[in-house]
C-alpha cells in the first residue's frame, strides 16, 4: 500500500521544517495584538538601538533674549545643555507552552487565541510602565528635577470634585482640571499638538454620561456622545480611558529615574492618579530588542512552545510636559 504524501503546508518549498511557514502567522498575530492593545502607542519618544545597555537622550535649554546696546559687540548667549540616559530594562516575556496530547483533544483552535493573549500581555505591561513613568516626569521627581539648568518641573493638580458621586459634578471639576493641565502645558511652551491624557475609566464615563458638561449628544456628536459612551477631546486633548491606573507600586525592572540630588529613585503609585496629561516629549523609550517571536517544538516535552518579547527602557525627559491630575 502506497504511502500517503502530506502537502507542505507549514514548509518553504516542502524542504525546511514543519513549522517554518506558521511561525509567521503566529508573529503576525502576536504584532497586531500588541499594537491594537497597547493605548500608548506614540505617547512617547522611541529611540532603536542595535546594541548596548543604554542610549542618551540630548537635552537643550531655551535661548534668552536681550536689548542690544548700540556700538556693543553680540557675542551670542550661552545655551544649557545635558543628557537624558535610558537604561534598557530586562527581557520582558510572555510565553504559553502547548500540549501535543491536550491539542488534539481540544476542539478548537487555541494557537490564535494565545497569541493574541501574549501580545495583550506585553502591550499591557509597557502601558503600565510608560504611565508610570509619566508620573515620575509630572511629581515623581523633586520639584528641581528638570534635566537642565533654568527648566520647569512637572505639575500635579488636585481637585476634590472628581470625587463626587454625582457624574456630572464629577465630570466637570474633571474638565476644569484638563484646562488647567492645557495650561500649565502652555506655560512651559509644550507644543499643542499631540497632548494626550490618559484617563481613569470612571472618570472617563463620567464624562460621556454628563451631557450637560461635555459637548455631547445621545445621537453622538462631534465630540462623542451617550451613545458611543465616548469623548473625543477636552482641551485640545485627547482622551484615552484605560484600567491601568492600578494600585501599587510597578517598579520591578523600570527606569524610575533619580532626584534632584541624586538620591535613591523614587517608586510611584500610579492610582494615586486620576489621569495623567503629556506631549511626547515627556517621556522617551528606548528599544533594544523591538517585539519578536518565537515558536519551537520540544520533542522532549511533547509540545510547542511559544515566545513573544522585547527589552526597552523608560525614563523621563521633559518632566514641564507632563501633569498629573489627582482627586485628592
Amino acid at each position: 500500500m502506497a504511502v500517503a504524501q502530506p502537502a507542505s503546508i507549514g514548509r518553504v518549498n516542502a524542504a525546511s521544517t514543519e513549522d517554518a511557514l506558521f511561525l509567521k502567522v503566529f508573529s503576525g498575530e502576536v504584532l497586531t495584538a500588541f499594537e491594537r492593545a497597547s493605548v500608548t502607542q506614540g505617547a512617547e519618544m522611541v529611540r532603536t538601538i542595535s546594541n548596548g545597555k543604554s542610549a542618551s537622550f540630548p537635552v537643550m535649554g531655551r535661548i534668552a533674549a536681550a536689548y542690544h546696546t548700540p556700538g556693543a559687540e553680540i557675542v551670542g548667549t550661552d545655551v544649557n545643555h545635558n543628557e537624558k540616559v535610558i537604561t534598557i530594562n530586562d527581557l520582558l516575556v510572555s510565553s504559553a507552552f502547548l500540549s501535543n496530547i491536550e491539542e488534539a483533544k481540544n476542539h478548537w483552535d487555541v494557537r490564535s487565541a494565545y497569541s493574541a493573549e501574549i501580545g495583550r500581555a506585553l502591550a499591557f505591561q509597557k502601558d503600565k510602565h510608560i504611565l508610570q513613568t509619566i508620573a515620575q516626569a509630572a511629581g515623581g521627581q523633586s520639584a528641581a528635577a528638570a534635566n537642565v539648568t533654568g527648566g520647569d518641573a512637572g505639575t500635579v493638580l488636585t481637585n476634590t470634585g472628581i470625587a463626587s458621586a454625582t457624574a456630572a459634578t464629577a465630570a466637570n471639576a474633571m474638565i476644569d482640571s484638563l484646562f488647567d493641565a492645557a495650561s500649565a502645558l502652555d506655560s512651559h511652551y509644550v507644543p499643542k499638538e499631540g497632548r494626550k491624557c490618559f484617563i481613569r475609566l470612571e472618570e472617563y464615563y463620567k464624562l460621556a454620561n454628563a451631557t450637560n458638561a461635555v459637548n455631547v449628544d445621545f445621537s453622538g456628536g462631534a465630540n462623542g456622545g451617550v451613545a458611543e459612551g465616548r469623548v473625543m477631546k477636552v482641551a485640545g486633548i485627547e482622551l484615552i480611558p484605560t484600567p491601568h491606573f492600578i494600585s501599587g507600586n510597578i517598579n520591578s525592572g523600570v527606569d524610575q529615574g533619580q532626584t534632584a540630588t541624586g538620591a535613591n529613585p523614587q517608586a510611584v503609585n500610579v492610582s494615586n492618579y486620576v489621569a495623567m496629561v503629556c506631549h511626547p516629549s515627556a517621556v522617551g523609550t528606548v528599544k533594544l530588542m523591538d517585539l519578536a517571536t518565537e515558536m519551537e517544538y520540544d520533542i522532549r516535552r511533547q509540545g510547542t512552545l511559544m515566545v513573544a518579547k522585547y527589552a526597552m527602557g523608560h525614563g523621563a525627559l521633559r518632566p514641564e510636559a507632563a501633569v498629573g491630575i489627582r482627586e485628592a
